[in-house]
């Protein structure tokens, strides 16, 4: 009785090895699941350059800002008031950049999220360099005198 049962057990676990081994080959990583992966990653790559080309456009209008010289109390409301969005902007992005920790020690679209970090870093200086410009370096005497003789060129 005890070999009957014995085979049996045999029987069954050979049953199941042979379908599970059977149901992974029809399976196991499938052109068309292979596919849908490298279209997500595909996807994923362009999201974030995406992202990184809005950034970059954002700061090139950033840059062109420093550039004035004619302004007022309501101007300097109005870029305070950019300022604050560009930081709170900058906030979530870095928030984006650090859930992405897992992604990047994978090394998927290492480029296009190191080329994202890179824009967030350029988009701090951007509105760094509004600061200054507007705020902190006016009130320095030798800044004003060298944007005046600047002006003149």
């Amino acid at each position: 009785m005890e070999c009957t049962t014995f085979k049996s057990a045999i029987d069954n676990t050979f049953s199941s090895v042979r379908n599970f081994s059977f149901e992974e080959k029809k399976s196991f990583l499938s052109e068309e699941k292979i596919n849908a992966l490298l279209d997500a990653i595909l996807e994923f790559k362009k999201v974030f350059n995406d992202k990184t080309e809005k950034i970059n456009s954002i700061n090139k209008s950033i840059e062109k800002l420093t550039w004035f010289n004619d302004f007022n109390d309501e101007t300097l409301l109005s870029l305070n008031d950019l300022i604050s969005s560009i930081k709170d902007a900058h906030s979530t992005l870095i928030k984006q950049y650090v859930s992405l920790n897992y992604i990047r020690s994978k090394g998927i679209a290492k480029e296009e999220i190191s080329r994202f970090k890179s824009a967030i870093d350029d988009l701090k200086e951007s509105y760094q360099d509004l600061e200054s410009v507007f705020f902190f370096l006016p009130e320095i005497p030798d800044f004003i005198e060298t944007t005046k003789q600047l002006s003149l060129i």
